[in-house]
C-alpha cells in the first residue's frame, strides 16, 4: 500500500494490527475519499500493477469495491469467482493460489466461505493477500472502512459508543469491528438476542475487548446512549431451518429516535439489506 511502509505485508486480520498501525492506514485512505467526486476518476499509485479478485463466495459490493479501488487507481483488476474456476474440477485453494501466482500478480484479494483460508493463503504466497472475507472469522476491510466512515462523520472513534446490533454470531464483520474500534479506543456494545451471541466474544481481544465490551442482549439497553448503531443482516443462509427473527435497520432507527436520542447519533447498514426474517418493517 502506497505511503504505508510499515506493517504487515498482508492484510489477513484486524487483529494483526495495532492501534497506530490501524492509524496510518486510515491517515493515509483520507486523500482518496474526494476522489469519488472527480469527474476523472484515476489515480496512477499503481499503475503497473495486477490485483486479482478471487472469490468463493457470492459478492456484490466487497467484489465491486476491490475492482474499483484498483481500477482506479490505475492497476490492472482480474475477477475470479469459484464457480467459473478450476475448483469445480476439483481443485484446492493451494492449487489456485500457485497457479495464479505463477503469474505474478501483485496482490490476491480473497473470500472464503472457511475461516483460516486467507491466513492459509498468506503463508504459502509470494504476493500481497487482503483477505475479503474468510467464514466466520473475519472481515478486516470492512472494518477499516466503517472506522474510516466514523471518523468521517463523527470524529476519532476513541471514547464513542458504538453498537453493534444483529447477527453476532456469524458476523465476520462484527468480530473485525470489535477489535478494530476497541484498539482505537471506542466502547463497543454487542446487542443480540442469546441466541445471536457467541459466547465469549467480549474476550476476542483479550483484555482489551474485555474492558472496552459490554453484552446487551435487549435492544434498548444497547440503543440507549449510543453515538453510532451499526446493524447487521441476520444470515440466513448460515442456519439449518429457520433463522430467528431480529428488527431491521428502519425498525432500529424507529425506536432509537421514538425515545429522543440526539440527531448527533448515526445509524449504518453496509448490506446487504435481508426482506425476510425481520420485524416491524415499513
Amino acid at each position: 500500500m502506497e505511503g504505508v511502509t510499515s506493517g504487515p505485508r498482508h492484510l489477513v486480520s484486524i487483529a494483526d494490527l495495532d492501534a497506530a498501525e490501524i492509524v496510518r492506514i486510515l491517515d493515509h485512505a483520507d486523500r482518496y475519499w474526494s476522489l469519488a467526486d472527480e469527474p476523472i476518476k484515476k489515480l496512477t499509485s499503481l499503475r503497473g500493477r495486477t490485483v486479482i479478485n478471487l472469490f468463493y463466495e457470492s459478492s456484490t459490493r466487497t467484489r465491486t469495491s476491490f475492482e474499483l479501488a484498483a481500477k482506479r487507481l490505475s492497476a490492472e483488476a482480474i475477477n475470479i469467482a469459484a464457480s467459473s474456476s478450476s475448483t469445480t474440477k476439483g481443485e484446492t485453494l493451494l492449487d489456485t493460489a500457485r497457479n495464479l501466482q505463477a503469474m505474478h500478480p501483485d496482490a490476491i484479494v480473497v473470500r472464503h466461505s472457511f475461516g483460516g483460508a486467507a491466513a492459509m493463503l498468506a503463508s504459502t504466497a509470494r504476493c500481497a493477500v487482503v483477505n475479503a472475507g474468510d467464514g466466520q472469522h473475519e472481515h478486516p476491510t470492512q472494518a477499516l472502512l466503517d472506522a474510516a466512515t466514523i471518523r468521517r462523520h463523527k470524529g476519532e472513534p476513541a471514547g464513542l459508543e458504538v453498537a453493534i446490533v444483529g447477527d453476532i454470531a456469524h458476523s465476520r464483520v462484527a468480530r473485525s469491528n470489535i477489535l478494530c474500534l476497541a484498539k482505537l479506543g471506542a466502547r463497543v456494545r454487542v446487542v443480540a438476542p442469546w441466541t445471536l451471541l457467541p459466547r465469549g466474544i467480549e474476550l476476542i481481544g483479550g483484555e482489551l475487548t474485555r474492558e472496552r465490551v459490554r453484552i446487551c442482549p435487549r435492544l434498548e439497553d444497547g440503543l440507549d446512549g449510543a453515538d453510532v448503531v451499526m446493524m447487521l443482516r441476520v444470515q440466513h443462509e448460515r442456519f439449518d431451518g429457520e433463522a430467528p427473527r431480529f428488527p431491521n435497520t428502519l425498525a432500529a432507527g424507529g425506536r432509537w429516535s421514538a425515545r429522543g436520542d440526539p440527531p448527533a447519533g448515526e445509524l449504518g447498514h453496509r448490506g446487504p439489506h435481508g426482506r425476510a426474517g425481520t420485524l416491524y418493517r415499513r
